[in-house]
């Protein structure tokens, strides 16, 4: 029983090892998208103050 037992602790260390590593990977937070990185949006303060004249309907359409 005793050489059954020390046999088998390599095998178990192995599980232990391999489980512990396994939770830190699931439990670790995910990282951003690599396209959203470093990119921010640009506002202008105040935005558009007037709205552009409406173009007439000729111009609009396009044949």
């Amino acid at each position: 029983m005793a050489i059954v037992a020390i046999l088998l602790l390599p095998v178990v260390t192995m599980l232990l090892y391999g489980m512990d590593r396994t939770e830190d990977w699931l439990a670790r937070a995910p990282k951003p998208p690599r396209h959203a990185r470093g990119r921010h949006l640009r506002l202008i303060h105040g935005g558009r103050r007037q709205t552009a004249p409406a173009a007439p309907e000729a111009e609009t359409e396009a044949a």
